[in-house]
C-alpha cells in the first residue's frame, strides 16, 4: 500500500492521484452505481454532480471505504489499492468532510477533534490545530464549547480535522448547505489554497453557481450512469442542470405580484423560553403572513429556527393563546393535532424522525399527518387504502424515486424523502404553510418542482412561511423577509428592497438603516 505524502507533492507523469474504473453497486431493486469511471488529479477541484438518486452517495462511500463496490478496481497513483474501511482511505490520504458532523456539544474542539484522530487532547495537539487553523483561515479556539459554536464554526472543526492527517485528496458532501454567504466565502478561499498547495477535492454540491465559481472540472451522473464531463466554468448553471437531468431545465418564473387577502398567521410577542442549555429562546416575536403571501426567515441553523417551527406546530404550547393567531384564532396553547385540523401544515428540517419514521413505509408516513384533515376522506374503515392512494399521489405528481407506496421511508435517498414529505404537506391544501429548508439536499429540478408546488399553493390562497437557510431560494420566492438571530426576529422587508449581503447582515443580528421595512 503506497505510503501518504505530503498534499504538496506532486503525481507526476499524469497519473492520477485516484482513478476508479468500472464501478458498479446494486442494491435489491437498484443500480446504484452502474461501471463508473472518475479521475481525480492533484491540484484540482473536481464536482460530482446528479439528481438525487443518481448515485453519487454510494460512489463517494465506495471511495472512502464505507461501502464495498460489486465489481470494479480503484487506484491510487497509479496502483491498484483495496479500501475496505475509512482507516485505510485515511492511511492513504483521503479525508471527508461529511454533510452532518459528528461532533459532540458538551465537549471544547480540542477534545471533539482527539476523539476523532483517536489521539491525546495535549499541549501538542492544542498548538498543531491553532497552527493549522491559522494558516488556512480558520480561525479556531480550541478550548471553546462545541455547543457555543455556530455552524460555520462547527465545519471548521470537521476540516481542521482533516488538514491534521495530511490529506491527499480532501471529500466534501454538501458544505455550504447551513452556511451564511460570508462563510461561503471563506470556505472557498480556503478550499482554493489548498488545491494550489497540491490537494485533490472532490466537491458534492446541488448549487449550480458555486461549482461554476469554484470547480475546473465535473462529473456527471443520472440514474448511476456516468452521462458526462464538463468544465463548468464553460457552462452556464442551466446547462449543468441540463446534463444532470438529461432534458433542458425550463426557465425560472418570473416572480409574481400577490393578490394578498387576510391574515392567516400572526405572532405577537411571542415569547419561548428555553428547555436547556443547548436550546434558544425565542423573545417577542411579531409576523403577520397574509393568505397568498410567501413570507421568508433566513437565519444560520441553531438560531431558533427549530424552536420557532414547535411552536407554531404546537409540539411545544404557549403560556398566551394569543401569541399566536391561526386564521382569525387564537391557538398558542393548543396542540399540534387541532392545529392541523384548523388548516396548518408543516414541514419540519429534519427528515428521518421528525418529518417521517424511517421504519415505516410511505402511505403509512401519508397517514400520520394526513388523516387529521377530514376534508381527504379518511376514515376508520378506510384509512389504509386512502392511505396507499394518497402515497401514490405524492410519488406521481412530485416524480418520487421509490418502489411504490410500500417503500419504507429509510429507503428513499435524502431528495427524494424531502420532495415527499413537502407534497405531503402540500396535497393536503393546507390553509397555512409553515416549511423548513424545502429544497435542502435537493437537486435543481426537484427544488424547481417544490418551489412552483409552493408558489401554486400561495395562488390558490394559502399563506405560505418559508424558512431556509438559502438566501437565493428565499429572494426567488418570496415577497418578504427577515432574519433570525439568536431567537430574535428581525423587521421584513420586501425582497426588491433588499439585497443578499443585506439580508446576510440581518442574519449577524444587524438592523438596516435606510431600508424600508
Amino acid at each position: 500500500m503506497p505510503e501518504p505524502i505530503s498534499p504538496k507533492a506532486e503525481t507526476g507523469n499524469g497519473v492520477p492521484l485516484v482513478e476508479m474504473r468500472g464501478i458498479s453497486k446494486a442494491y435489491p431493486g437498484c443500480l446504484a452505481n452502474d461501471s463508473i469511471d472518475l479521475k481525480l488529479h492533484s491540484g484540482g477541484v473536481h464536482a460530482l454532480l446528479g439528481e438525487n438518486g443518481a448515485g453519487k452517495s454510494t460512489l463517494v462511500k465506495i471511495l472512502y471505504g464505507l461501502l464495498a463496490s460489486d465489481s470494479g478496481e480503484i487506484h491510487w497513483q497509479g496502483e491498484p489499492v483495496h479500501i475496505s474501511s475509512p482507516a485505510v482511505a485515511r492511511e492513504l490520504g483521503i479525508a471527508m468532510v461529511f454533510q452532518h458532523f459528528s461532533l459532540f456539544d458538551s465537549l471544547n474542539v480540542l477534545e471533539n477533534i482527539a476523539l476523532g484522530m483517536d489521539v491525546d487532547a495535549d499541549d501538542a495537539l492544542e498548538q498543531r490545530i491553532s497552527d493549522v487553523s491559522t494558516r488556512y483561515g480558520l480561525p479556531l479556539d480550541p478550548r471553546r464549547s462545541v455547543y457555543s459554536l455556530s455552524v460555520g464554526e462547527r465545519q471548521r472543526i470537521e476540516i481542521v480535522r482533516c488538514l491534521l492527517q495530511d490529506p491527499r485528496l480532501l471529500i466534501m458532501d454538501e458544505p455550504t448547505s447551513v452556511l451564511t454567504p460570508a462563510e461561503v466565502s471563506e470556505l472557498f478561499a480556503t478550499l482554493k489554497r489548498l488545491a494550489e498547495e497540491g490537494m485533490a477535492i472532490l466537491y458534492i454540491s446541488h448549487k449550480l453557481e458555486e461549482i461554476r465559481q469554484l470547480c475546473d472540472e465535473a462529473t456527471i451522473l443520472r440514474l448511476g450512469r456516468k452521462v458526462a464531463e464538463a468544465d463548468p466554468r464553460a457552462e452556464s448553471a442551466r446547462s449543468l442542470a441540463s446534463l444532470m437531468m438529461g432534458s433542458e431545465v425550463p426557465l425560472m418564473q418570473a416572480k409574481r405580484q400577490a393578490d394578498v387577502g387576510e391574515v392567516l398567521l400572526a405572532l405577537d410577542e411571542l415569547s419561548l423560553p428555553a428547555v436547556d442549555n443547548h436550546d434558544i429562546a425565542l423573545k417577542n416575536l411579531h409576523l403577520q403572513v397574509r393568505a397568498g403571501q410567501i413570507v421568508g426567515i433566513a437565519g444560520v441553523a441553531g438560531n431558533g429556527q427549530d424552536e420557532l417551527l414547535q411552536a407554531l406546530s404546537g409540539e411545544r404550547r404557549l403560556a398566551q393563546a394569543e401569541a399566536l393567531t391561526l386564521c382569525g384564532e387564537a391557538v398558542g396553547r393548543q396542540g399540534a393535532a387541532l392545529r392541523r385540523q384548523k388548516g396548518l401544515c408543516c414541514v419540519p428540517e429534519e427528515r428521518l424522525g421528525h418529518a417521517a419514521v424511517p421504519s415505516l413505509s410511505l402511505s403509512e408516513n401519508a397517514f400520520l399527518t394526513a388523516h387529521h384533515r377530514k376534508s381527504l376522506g379518511f376514515s376508520w374503515f378506510t384509512s389504509a387504502s386512502r392511505s396507499r392512494r394518497f402515497a401514490r399521489e405524492i410519488i406521481e405528481r412530485f416524480n418520487v424515486q421509490c418502489h411504490g407506496p410500500q417503500s419504507l421511508a429509510s429507503s428513499l435517498s435524502g431528495g427524494n424523502l424531502q420532495k415527499f414529505i413537502v407534497g405531503r404537506e402540500i396535497l393536503q391544501a393546507p390553509r397555512v404553510l409553515v416549511v423548513s429548508q424545502p429544497t435542502w439536499g435537493v437537486d435543481a429540478g426537484a427544488a424547481l418542482a417544490i418551489h412552483e408546488a409552493l408558489r401554486e399553493l400561495a395562488d390558490q390562497g394559502a399563506a405560505v412561511l418559508m424558512i431556509s437557510q438559502d438566501l437565493d431560494e428565499l429572494m426567488q420566492n418570496c415577497e418578504y423577509i427577515g432574519a433570525l438571530c439568536a431567537g430574535r426576529l428581525s423587521d421584513f422587508h420586501r425582497v426588491q428592497d433588499i439585497t443578499v449581503q443585506q439580508v446576510g447582515l440581518l442574519m449577524g443580528g444587524e438592523q438596516l438603516s435606510g431600508v424600508e421595512a
